[in-house]
Parts: C-alpha cells; sequence; structure tokens
C-alpha cells in the first residue's frame, strides 16, 4: 500500500514533494482485517486531504479472501 500511496502522491516515502502540491504523507491508520489465516492489524498508509483509495484492501473492506 506504500507503493500505492507513492504513486497517487507522485513522490516516494523520504523524497521532498513536488513544487506546487499540497496533499502529503500523514500517517497510518490500524485496520484489522478477517481472512482465511484468521484477523490480522495492518498499518493503511494516509494522506493529508483523505483522497487516497487503496487498491488492495479498499476503505471499509475488513474481509480478504485467498491471501496466505
Amino acid at each position: 500500500m506504500e507503493a500505492e500511496l507513492s504513486t497517487h502522491l507522485g513522490y516516494k516515502k523520504h523524497e521532498s514533494k513536488p513544487e506546487g502540491q499540497s496533499n502529503s504523507r500523514n500517517g497510518y491508520s490500524q485496520k484489522k482485517v478477517q481472512g482465511d489465516f484468521g484477523v490480522a492489524e495492518i498499518a493503511v498508509p494516509r494522506d493529508r486531504q483523505g483522497e487516497f483509495e487503496p487498491q488492495l484492501v479498499k476503505k471499509g473492506q475488513n474481509r480478504l479472501s485467498g491471501l496466505d
């Protein structure tokens, strides 16, 4: 999900954000997901403007299938 956020923002973690860009990284949110393996807690990266929509584990999704 870190790579997804880098693509969304246009720069990698620990790099300077592009000039004129107002959106930036803003820490992580903890999330519990249920899968075939049991319950796991993951850290989902956030952006300041709340526009980032992760594709691997979407907002509001709490069940994963097919992950080992």
